[in-house]
């Protein structure tokens, strides 16, 4: 079966994007990275340059803002040949427009067992809450922030004394974990957006 191509979308170093490049270096493994796009210069272009991976900047300021960026993410994600994209601390809202454009071909790691702590803070929040388990999910992205259908959730304990720091680095771990697992998943077909179920 051929390999799906995938682009990462990145707004920094691109930790996850690095941990999702590993898994794609094994031939069996069912995506490929075409291209690593960014919505500003972000130093995650250089590592997947070093990769063989090709590159692309839709800075949205220098654009004009969020409708030309969009626009320029399309052109890029088209140009690619692009069948799945995965954000990878990808720091934009995006538009419901470019939402529905890539439906169920669109997915994200959050740092949190969601529906559990959208947004920002979520380690914070669940030691605040004093939860006994955190984590971290995948999942397929809507136009509302941080909703759509659970590819996959990996639990972390947390432990006492944790800090936001110390919790936030065992989850990245996690996230590293995790964030290819889904996306062996979804490309060869075994999870789809009707199909996930959070488990």
């Amino acid at each position: 079966m051929a390999r799906k191509r995938v682009a990462i979308l990145i707004s920094g170093r691109g930790s996850n994007m690095e941990a999702l490049i590993r898994a794609a270096r094994d031939p069996a493994y069912p995506a490929g990275i075409v291209v690593v796009a960014a919505d500003k210069p972000a130093a995650g272009l250089a590592i997947a340059a070093a990769e063989g991976i090709p590159t692309a900047v839709a800075d949205y300021k220098a654009l004009g803002g969020k409708a030309a960026g969009e626009a320029e993410l399309n052109r890029v994600l088209d140009e690619a040949g692009t069948e799945l994209i995965c954000l990878a601390g990808f720091m934009r809202i995006l538009s419901a427009d470019f939402v529905q454009r890539w439906h169920d071909r669109l997915i994200n790691i959050h740092p949190s067992l969601l529906p559990s702590y959208p947004g920002i803070d979520t380690h914070a929040r669940a030691l605040a809450a004093g939860d006994k388990v955190h984590g971290c999910t995948v999942h397929f992205v809507r136009a509302e922030v941080d909703t759509g259908p659970v590819i996959l959730r990996e639990t972390v304990p947390i432990r006492p004394g944790d800090t936001a720091e110390t919790l936030a680095r065992r989850v990245l771990e996690a996230e590293h974990r995790t964030y290819p697992r889904a996306l062996a998943l979804v490309a060869s077909g075994q999870v789809t957006a009707a199909s996930a179920s959070g488990a």
